[in-house]
């Protein structure tokens, strides 16, 4: 089992920069690959980023893409998500999930996951 916990964010202006980490405890870390969701006021959870267990595979929404990056530091129990060149419309409570699933099919849909965190908020002001 595997306990999540992210943190990083806050209100920031567009066009900055952030990181947002998920730090998880559990035995299991690092043969799950770990996703990065979100869910804007009013609208539905939506995939943001995923990277396969070995970190050899990442995904990304096309809404982020060539902005955001996602990785991981097994080391760390601890995966990331740095988001550049930040939009009003990131604004969002930000989740990582994590659990033993491959394939892009399977990475991008948060119905595959079984272990999330609370979440943190990223705001972005105009």
């Amino acid at each position: 089992q595997v306990e999540l916990r992210e943190s990083g964010g806050r209100l920031v202006q567009a066009g900055d920069s952030l990181r947002l980490s998920c730090v998880a405890s559990g035995s299991t870390f690092n043969t799950d690959a770990v996703g990065w969701f979100r869910r804007a006021p009013g609208k539905d959870r939506e995939f943001v980023a995923a990277i396969s267990y070995r970190g050899d595979n990442t995904y990304y929404a096309d809404s982020v893409k060539g902005r955001f990056t996602v990785s991981r530091d097994d080391a760390k129990n601890t995966a990331y998500l740095q988001m550049n060149s930040l939009k009003p419309d990131d604004t969002a409570v930000y989740y990582c999930a994590a659990d033993r699933v491959g394939g892009r099919y399977y990475l991008v849909d948060p119905v595959s996951y079984n272990y999330w965190g609370q979440g943190t908020q990223l705001t972005v002001s105009s």
